[in-house]
């Protein structure tokens, strides 16, 4: 299974990115993903799920004690290019 989330961090900073940003970023960006979209508003992360999984509880746990007030997610189930392409794909199963 694969999975897209996104998130943001709380509380906003225009001038100057808040520590607990910068943590999430930092977890989201050094975790084994396939996509990630850091943005000024919100951010998109894209992976299987085990590896999404992991970095979301370190994303929470992490950004929550550099002073995050609030985390707002939402998961997305997203289709697996494997699973789509059949029993022929990477020479059967």
């Amino acid at each position: 299974m694969r999975l897209r989330v996104e998130f943001t961090t709380e509380p906003f900073d225009l001038d100057e990115a808040p520590a607990h940003a910068v943590v999430a970023r930092e977890v989201v960006q050094g975790a084994e993903l396939d996509a990630v979209d850091v943005g000024p508003f919100g951010n998109t992360v894209e992976g299987r799920a085990d590896a999404v999984l992991a970095s979301v509880d370190t994303l929470l746990r992490e950004s929550l004690a550099a002073g995050a007030t609030r985390v707002s997610l939402q998961v997305n189930v997203i289709a697996d290019a494997d699973a789509d392409a059949g029993p022929d794909a990477e020479g059967g199963r």
